[in-house]
């Protein structure tokens, strides 16, 4: 799933240990996400279900 996917990084990842950081790609109406250095895990979402997580997880879930 993760191939061909153009992956972005937040700009806040490119100082320290820019490997470890969230990466976020759309493919075919979903968002993504995985972590820089388990890239072969993918987390699948919609928009809606994105910003369920961070209101969750900004609210201390």
């Amino acid at each position: 799933m993760a191939h061909g996917i153009a992956w972005q990084k937040s700009s806040f990842s490119s100082g320290g240990d820019a490997a470890n950081c969230v990466e976020l790609a759309a493919s075919q109406g979903t968002l993504l996400l995985r972590e820089s250095n388990e890239p072969s895990t993918v987390i699948a979402t919609t928009g809606t279900g994105l910003a369920a997580l961070i209101r969750h997880l900004r609210d201390g879930y």
